[in-house]
């Protein structure tokens, strides 16, 4: 294991079982975020680093853990909402620590801006936010939907896609047109379909036989390994 990975090690020992819902979820968003840069006509490169993007999107959310840890059946007061959206800007810290580029941490940061202005951690509009974070919008918004959740279950896909029709103010419109051009491939519910995942990864925190440095790590592998693969 690298330095990087130590330096997870030393930190966050295990996952944590309240984190692997948020990896299996990074997946997804990870997945959807590749197949619509590539709808775009975005590089190669650039579809890699957004599927990245997209696995890591959250990964600030685990320097949150540690408060927010048991309270996922419960309803957030507004002073713990207010510090869960502080998310964005450590997952952003940690990455750049880590070497990762600029466009990937910028990503990350801005991952939860609206297209109007209503969003955060910096309230920025329009073209002010980065393509790659405009199209992470509308991945995790989707994702987020269409999965279960401790207050509510899932979203069907068609009812996910009225619900976000109804707030496509937040979203960039040639994102958010090119993401519907691709919600009726016939893969697209084993995208979402995190179940096993999410089965697969508790059997892994139970047996503590895997870290997240190197979940991670082999994550990141397995996406470079498919970008190189792709005509």
């Amino acid at each position: 294991m690298g330095k990087t990975g130590q330096e997870y090690r030393k930190k966050y020992p295990i996952i944590r079982p309240s984190i692997v819902k948020e990896l299996a979820h990074g997946i997804a968003v990870s997945n959807l975020a590749r197949r619509v840069g590539a709808r775009m006509g975005l590089a190669k490169d650039a579809c890699y680093e957004l599927a990245l993007a997209g696995l890591l999107h959250d990964i600030g959310k685990l320097e949150l853990a540690k408060y927010v840890y048991g309270k996922e059946d419960e309803t957030l007061i507004i002073e713990e909402m207010r510090y869960v959206r502080r998310h964005s800007r450590l997952g952003a810290e940690i990455l750049e620590k880590r070497g990762y580029s600029e466009e990937i941490v910028n990503m990350v940061k801005f991952h939860h801006e609206n297209c109007d202005g209503s969003g955060y951690p910096m309230n920025l509009s329009r073209e002010e936010i980065p393509l790659g974070a405009r199209i992470l919008r509308v991945c995790d918004v989707f994702a987020a939907l269409t999965a279960d959740r401790p207050y509510r279950k899932a979203f069907d896909v068609d009812t996910a896609l009225e619900l976000m029709i109804e707030e496509s103010k937040y979203y960039d419109i040639g994102v958010f047109l090119a993401f519907m051009s691709l919600v009726n491939e016939e893969d697209l519910e084993d995208i979402l379909d995190t179940e096993k995942l999410e089965h697969l990864l508790s059997e892994l925190v139970r047996k503590g036989q895997i870290t997240i440095a190197e979940f991670l790590a082999e994550r990141e592998t397995d996406k470079l390994q498919e970008s190189e693969e792709r005509p």
